[in-house]
């Protein structure tokens, strides 16, 4: 049974950074793409970052050269280190496998407001 548990979430003023953590089980992250997911308020669920299995990065334009997606294989863990936090980027934060995707897990809420 593949589990996904999303922490590292919370309230922080524009500007500052946060690190997001996906803690997978069930699945190896080191032969997946991995994906870190949003979704606003009142928003279609969309897809940030993405990792491949040989490290390959891909990033969505709205948080290009802020957030940065790594996973640690012996971990079993995906990270996003999120920087120069805007209030646009409020959300719930979600990280999933691409292909196939599992049933997401509970997320973590991200507020950037001052």
């Amino acid at each position: 049974q593949v589990q996904l548990v999303e922490s590292g979430g919370g309230l922080v003023q524009p500007g500052a950074s946060l690190r997001l953590s996906c803690a997978v089980s069930g699945i190896a992250v080191r032969l997946r793409v991995m994906g870190w997911y949003r979704q606003a308020p009142g928003k279609q669920r969309e897809l940030v970052a993405r990792i491949s299995g040989d490290g390959y990065t891909f990033y969505g334009d709205s948080v290009k050269g802020r957030f940065t997606i790594s996973k640690d294989n012996a971990k079993n863990t995906v990270y996003l280190q999120m920087n120069t936090l805007k209030p646009e980027d409020t959300a719930v934060y979600y990280c999933n496998s691409l292909a196939p995707p599992y049933p997401w897990g509970p997320g973590t809420q991200v507020t950037v407001s001052s």
